[in-house]
């Protein structure tokens, strides 16, 4: 006799929740703008972080573990994607170029398998159509988004972000912004005085230094604290025992040289793996106390969440799964890229093993302490630019405002702040060669987008995505591209002469890498460039044109270079008018300028990063004040 069609039912059921129940919960804890140089469990006696401290003494603790990118959006679209940035076109901060429809937020594919997902609260993924992208990724993405609105039994993804590390509150904000937003909000026994750390070596110990950097460790213990309620409120709800808790920055150190830099201090993140007794065969590290020195970067999260909860991992995700069924082989050496952050552009790919990091700058002619709004309102930046006006910097110190060279390679091991460069040292030459081939075999084969002009992304988004357009090799021939690029920095004669030979190709971006490479060649060859020069003023190809008004009028002063800028600055296209004005900032002689940026910052409607590269220019002129209330 059969069963009736009840029990039948029941057992259904049972079985699936019973299978459900077995599946871990997922508990993501993140922080902002964080080096692991600022955390108890990472090494820093002075550091007030009871709660990590803890959480890594239960689990893993990651020595090697990095962002993709070094500011929040681009950071945050490789998180919530599993594709790496260079990939899918999104290394501009805020820039929300389309991702292929098949490109979705990972927590989509544990949702759609019986997870309940919450985003409590923060976004900033750098897509376009982003609230569609977010409604699909989770079922709720708001200030009160938690496991707590699930059905009973259901297993859950939650993420919480915690803000009150975040650069705004280390340093772009006002002290006294500080002090009401952090400082009221600690107890007397956990607040850091400005003598109760030691100052790294790549700020000057100063007062006024120190004041600001004692921000950073307070900001950090406040996030301890916040950090604490939550996993108190998880013991509480009696699901401590059966979550596993991953604990991670978005991205780098916020300071000076961290973020938005294509540096160790911008890349390196804390990041911990709390197991419960329950899943701890799931950790392929072991458990409570252990360290790994396992290379790992955000490009490998999606992944890993998948296959934990046991979901095929989609093909175009290619990081790693760190753990679970689908765990993959640790890799021999990660790539990291850093690009423009809000008004201040730039391009570093770097590529590191966890004890060398080698990066590649290919706008060297940019200062690492670019001119960028946010943090040219800081106290700490304004203390740094009139010490280093006043020569009262060391030499270190002052690199941060001067060109870069074209590489640099750093022993991690022995120097940690990356205070000496060894790309010339003969001792590390075998090594040099090494990571440049890692480097450049990745990004070939990864074909990487951004080596486009923002206004070329802007373009071709019109009619696709960069995803795509990345892999057709006769619209986008790569090789040939990063051939030119690949000059940018060198200042000899015969990569000048292959500069100039470039200028002239028919393809406009080979132009545009040729006249972006002579931002660097010296003066004496500038003037063997002259003719050149002068003719690709009126190149038809935007990015080239501005390039090279940029270099006929710092060298020459020539009258149609300048009036040429001077319309550009002007231009309705956001990208181009966002070259020529950083153009002009680095310009010997900007007052030429001045009426025209003027007028243009007057006219309403204009894209955060304009107007901020207007209040940059205006800034420095001295006819706006740098505080975060203007």
């Amino acid at each position: 006799m059969g069963c009736p069609r009840w029990f039948i039912w029941v057992w259904i059921s049972f079985g699936a929740w019973a299978v459900a129940q077995e599946r871990p919960n997922i508990l993501w804890i993140t922080i902002e703008d964080t080096s692991p140089r600022f955390i108890g469990a990472y090494g820093n006696t002075a550091a007030r972080t009871p709660i990590i401290d803890q959480l890594a003494l239960e689990g893993v603790r990651f020595t090697n573990a990095f962002s993709t990118e070094t500011v929040c959006s681009p950071s945050r679209s490789t998180i919530i994607t599993g594709v790496p940035t260079y990939k899918s076109g999104t290394g501009h901060h805020r820039s929300k170029y389309p991702v292929p429809g098949f490109i979705k937020g990972f927590p989509y594919y544990i949702k759609r398998e019986g997870y309940y997902t919450s985003n409590n609260v923060k976004t900033d993924y750098n897509v376009a159509n982003e609230k569609s992208f977010i409604k699909t990724a989770w079922h709720e993405s708001s200030t009160t988004a938690g496991w707590w609105n699930r059905d009973e039994g259901q297993p859950f993804f939650s993420v919480f972000n915690f803000t009150q590390s975040h650069q705004s509150r280390t340093m772009s904000m006002s002290y006294d912004w500080y002090v009401k937003n952090v400082w009221d909000h600690l107890p007397d026994s956990v607040r850091f005085g400005d003598r109760d750390f030691e100052m790294p070596p790549i700020y000057k110990d100063s007062p006024e230094m120190r004041k600001q950097m004692a921000r950073v460790y307070n900001a950090i213990a406040l996030t301890d604290i916040r950090i604490g309620e939550l996993l108190q409120k998880l013991e509480e709800d009696g699901l401590m025992d059966n979550t596993i808790v991953f604990f991670f920055a978005d991205h780098g150190e916020g300071m000076p040289r961290g973020k938005t830099n294509g540096s160790d201090y911008g890349h390196r993140v804390p990041f911990i793996i709390r197991f419960p007794e329950r899943y701890k065969h799931l950790s392929p590290w072991g458990t409570s106390g252990l360290v790994t020195d396992e290379l790992i970067n955000f490009e490998d999260l999606a992944p890993t969440v998948l296959s934990l909860a046991g979901i095929p991992i989609p093909e175009h995700m290619k990081g790693r799964a760190l753990m679970g069924d689908s765990r993959t082989p640790p890799m021999d050496y990660l790539v990291l890229s850093s690009d423009r952050t809000d008004n201040g552009p730039d391009m570093v790919r770097s590529v590191t093993d966890g004890r060398y990091i080698y990066s590649r700058n290919y706008m060297p002619f940019l200062p690492q302490q670019r001119y960028i709004r946010y943090l040219e309102i800081s106290d700490i930046v304004r203390t740094m630019r009139r010490d280093f006006k006043e020569n009262r910097l060391d030499s270190l110190q002052r690199s941060l405002f001067l060109e870069r060279p074209a590489e640099y390679l750093f022993d991690l091991r022995k120097d940690p702040w990356e205070t000496t460069n060894l790309t010339g040292s003969p001792e590390h030459k075998a090594v040099l060669d090494k990571m440049r081939n890692q480097l450049e075999t990745r990004l070939k084969k990864a074909r990487d987008i951004l080596f486009l002009p923002e206004y070329e992304l802007g373009e071709i988004s019109r009619t696709t995505t960069p995803f795509q357009f990345r892999q057709d090799s006769k619209k986008y021939p790569f090789e040939k591209i990063h051939a030119a690029a690949s000059l940018s920095g060198k200042r000899d004669k015969g990569t000048l002469n292959k500069q100039l030979d470039f200028l002239k190709n028919e393809y406009p971006i080979i132009r545009y890498w040729a006249v972006l490479g002579l931002q660097s060649q010296t003066s004496a060859n500038i003037r063997l460039a002259e003719r050149s020069l002068k003719k690709a003023i009126n190149d038809p190809y935007p990015p080239v044109s501005i390039y090279a008004s940029a270099l006929m009028y710092q060298h020459f002063k020539d009258r149609d270079a300048l009036e040429k800028l001077k319309l550009y600055c002007k231009n309705e296209n956001a990208h181009l008018a966002l070259l020529a004005i950083n153009a002009v900032l680095y310009l010997e002689d900007k007052g030429a300028f001045l009426e025209t940026i003027r007028e243009f910052c007057q006219i309403a409607g204009h894209e955060y990063k304009i107007n901020a590269a207007c209040l940059d220019y205006l800034g420095i002129l001295g006819l706006v004040p740098n505080s975060p209330e203007n």
